[in-house]
């Protein structure tokens, strides 16, 4: 069985025991948090599609860690001007470990 959860603006396919990283959550290390916007809920030949989230539907999981992603550098030149800019990003994550899929 696996559901198709939306978090953060992105969509992400989970099934249980499944790790995944998700934008920031507020949540502390070793909670469980509900994750209600089901897009979707397959498995075993069937499928429920939301219109646009599934009614009664919600994906249960426990926070592992927040962490912080890979280190981008946004590097902008305008030729023949000396125009450059330089800056850095690192975007905060939440890890999750999917533990159950209700409302199937």
């Amino acid at each position: 069985m696996y559901a198709v959860i939306k978090t953060g603006g992105k969509q992400y396919r989970v099934a249980a025991d499944d790790v995944i990283q998700v934008e920031r959550l507020e949540a502390e290390a070793g909670s469980e948090i509900k994750l209600t916007d089901v897009l979707m809920i397959g498995g075993n030949g069937q499928a429920k599609i939301g219109a646009p989230a599934v009614d009664g539907a919600a994906v249960t999981a426990e926070v592992l860690e927040q962490v912080k992603g890979p280190k981008l550098v946004i590097f902008k030149k305008r030729r023949r001007k000396n125009s450059r800019r330089k800056a850095g990003h690192r975007q905060s994550l939440t890890v999750l470990r999917i533990k159950d899929i209700a409302g199937a």
